[in-house]
C-alpha cells in the first residue's frame, strides 16, 4: 500500500481510498481529494511538512499527518 505521503516530489498519482475517522476523511474530501482524483505533487517544505500538491488546475498544502490515510497509485 502506497500513501501519499510516501509520494516523491514531481511524480503524479491518482487516488485509490481515502481512510480514516470521519472528521479526517470530510476534511480530505473537502479539499477535493477524492477517488480517481489525479494529484501532482509540487514540493515538500524545508522541514517535510507540509506536502504542496496541484489538482485539478489548484494548488493545495496537506498536512502529512493527512497524507498517510490517502492511498494512491503512481501514473506518471
Amino acid at each position: 500500500m502506497t500513501t501519499l505521503k510516501d509520494i516523491d516530489v514531481g511524480q503524479t498519482v491518482r487516488v485509490k481510498k481515502v481512510k480514516g475517522d470521519g472528521p479526517t476523511i470530510r476534511r480530505i474530501m473537502d479539499m477535493g481529494l477524492t477517488k480517481g482524483t489525479k494529484v501532482f505533487v509540487r514540493k515538500f517544505a524545508p522541514l517535510g511538512d507540509p506536502i504542496q500538491l496541484s489538482l485539478r488546475g489548484f494548488e493545495l498544502t496537506i498536512r502529512k499527518e493527512d497524507a498517510k490515510n490517502i492511498e494512491v497509485e503512481v501514473i506518471g
